[in-house]
């Protein structure tokens, strides 16, 4: 199976754009967890476009939220929608994972996804007060942050039955995460040389192992609505790492030639 049509079957899963669409480029990306990671660079640079019309910033994080789910649409809200029902039941991994199933929209999902969406449009107009520079660099290593953390669900889950979740675990292991980690490496730079990209990744990170914690001890595993509500929440947890890290560490040097 080539990169190029893994690639292809990742802008096909995790975007709106016509490629990837047959099962040959399907089965190529759920082989390659590698292939999350240029998706993520190709969506945030995209997102950060929004940051840099010349307008308001409330009229600013409008932009970057519509760019955002203008592009990646919002099949991967379901899974925090789902996600949200489920975590307000009370049972075992079983009982929630019928929760899972219903197609009813409950409060616990009503709430999670207002709280995603009212998270990253009150990320988003903080980011349009920063300088550019740094604003695009969140964004982009926020974006990057979360294709790495579905890849690590790829590599480091289980999932609890067959599914979309099982395409990618069954074919991969923890090994398969050390190209999309090498990948992911080179977003730490975008905000060089404060740590604000840093702190990007990072909070994507956290964010993904409290969904792969969370999915693994209340679902048996890491579904397809894990993978999704990893790529929400890496998202909203990489800004919010980035603003903190801009925050609090303004002045950090990440690396000086000696």
């Amino acid at each position: 199976m080539s990169a190029l049509a893994a690639l292809s079957g990742a802008i096909g899963f995790l975007t709106r754009l016509p490629a990837g669409r047959d099962a040959d480029a399907w089965d190529a990306f759920a082989a390659t967890p590698a292939a999350f990671l240029p998706v993520g660079y190709l969506v945030g640079g995209v997102a950060a476009a929004a940051l840099l019309v010349p307008a308001p910033d409330p009229a600013q994080a409008f932009l970057y939220l519509a760019t955002i789910y203008g592009v990646t649409g919002i099949n991967h809200v379901d899974g925090v929608a789902d996600l949200g029902d489920a975590a307000v039941v009370h049972g075992d991994p079983e009982r929630r994972r019928e929760v899972l199933k219903d197609t009813t929209v409950g409060v616990g999902a009503v709430l999670a996804v207002a709280l995603v969406v009212a998270g990253l449009a009150l990320a988003a107009l903080a980011l349009a007060g920063l300088p550019w520079p740094i604003a695009v660099g969140i964004v982009v290593a926020a974006e990057v942050g979360a294709k790495l953390g579905m890849a690590a669900l790829a590599c480091l889950g289980a999932a609890p039955h067959d599914g979309l979740g099982s395409q990618f675990t069954a074919t991969n292991g923890a090994g398969s995460l050390v190209v999309p980690a090498l990948l992911a490496a080179p977003a730490v730079a975008l905000t060089w040389p404060n740590a604000a990209a840093t702190g990007a990744l990072a909070g994507a990170l956290v964010a993904t192992a409290a969904v792969l914690h969370w999915s693994t001890r209340a679902l048996g595993g890491v579904g397809g609505d894990a993978f999704g509500a990893t790529n929400e929440l890496g998202r909203l947890g990489g800004l919010y790492g980035g603003l903190l890290a801009w925050s609090l560490l303004p002045e950090v040097i990440l690396w000086t030639p000696s």
